[in-house]
């Protein structure tokens, strides 16, 4: 009988250790997000150089040169990596600086911040919390209600304009 109970707890251990190996290889975030994790090849395969340059190694395009810039159609810009929503074409502003600017996220799950010492002092970097590919940069100098510009390159983004009822 002792021997029983002994296999019954290990097999229960095992599996619940299995549980766990298989949480962390398919990393769920908040709200139900699941990690998109690619190989530096398959990344290389599925992006322009360019967007390549941008989202996987933090590069920035030339300012005036976003395909997204003069966007004014309503929709949703999410990410050209994985196609997460980012951002509300509500919340898009001109703020005369040559990349698309935005007063916040479409919510506080989809993006992350770091801090970035590129250009040798602090600034904020914005990821995409599904794929960690780079968007841009937040600064303290957008309009209210925020107060936040969101700096983001068009490469990194996509849109979808929103479907009439």
């Amino acid at each position: 009988m002792r021997l029983n109970t002994i296999i019954i707890v290990a097999l229960f251990f095992i599996s619940c250790q299995t549980k766990k190996a298989q949480d962390l290889t398919k990393a769920t975030l908040p709200d139900g997000i699941v990690l998109v994790e690619k190989s530096d090849a398959e990344w290389q395969a599925e992006l322009t150089p360019m967007e390549y340059k941008v989202l996987r190694k933090a590069g920035t395009e030339r300012a005036g040169t976003g395909d997204l810039l003069d966007n004014k159609s309503d929709g949703v810009y999410t990410c050209r990596g994985c196609g997460l929503p980012l951002f509300d074409s509500a919340t898009k502003f001109d703020s005369g600086t040559g990349w698309p600017s935005y007063y916040e996220p479409v919510n506080d799950t989809n993006v992350e911040e770091d801090t970035d010492y590129k250009l040798g002092y602090a600034r904020t970097e914005v990821h995409c919390v599904r794929c960690k590919g780079h968007l841009g940069h937040v600064f303290p100098d957008g309009p209210k209600p925020t107060g936040l510009r969101y700096c983001i390159n068009s490469v990194s983004l996509d849109f979808e304009a929103r479907k009439e009822p």
